[in-house]
């Protein structure tokens, strides 16, 4: 994650030895500041004019991958689905819920809905597999096969929406019209 400082200097084109001039601060001062030191009193003064912003924008953390972090979690947890049955809506709906920001409660919603979704298809198809079994005359057990493929597209979307979260804050896989 980049610190906001250093996003701010990069957004005016500025190298660090070119921030260090502007704010009268030591190139080693900026370096620790963009490696993460917390900003006071003299210091917070001095980047935030030489930047030409408020204190506030400087000291907040960016906000570009922290957004949705408690949504990364939730998508996460959904791979418990592949070790406890119910797994994979029990544990993100209960993440979800415990979540104040409405960005991610909205992007669990999302997730949640895709993995009911998901289990009650595998369900139905557990259901009729011996029957198809039987009428189809199979040798090998059908629901072995519904298992296989639930897992892969079950890790699938986990990872499709894991990689859209990182590069756009917003899941790729999800259904129009969630039902949470």
């Amino acid at each position: 994650m980049k610190n906001s400082v250093k996003i701010l200097r990069e957004a005016k084109n500025l190298t660090q030895n070119e921030l260090a001039e502007k704010s009268g601060l030591s190139l080693r001062t900026i370096q620790r500041i963009e490696a993460g030191n917390v900003l006071k009193g003299f210091t917070l003064n001095a980047i935030a004019r030489a930047l030409e912003t408020r204190q506030e924008n400087v000291t907040a953390d960016s906000v570009e991958n922290d957004e949705t972090a408690r949504a990364k979690l939730i998508n996460l947890s959904a791979l418990s689905g592949l070790v406890l049955p119910f797994g994979g809506i029990i544990f993100p709906l209960i993440l979800t819920f415990k979540t104040a920001d409405s960005t991610n409660k909205t992007l669990g919603k999302q997730i949640v809905s895709v993995q009911i979704l998901l289990t009650a298809v595998l369900s139905v198809l557990m259901i009729i597999s011996p029957f198809l079994q039987k009428s189809l005359a199979l040798q090998f057990p059908l629901f072995m096969v519904f298992l296989a493929a639930f897992i892969l597209i079950k890790l699938y979307i986990i990872f499709r929406n894991g990689m859209s979260l990182n590069q756009k804050n917003d899941l790729d896989v999800k259904l129009k019209y969630p039902f949470l």
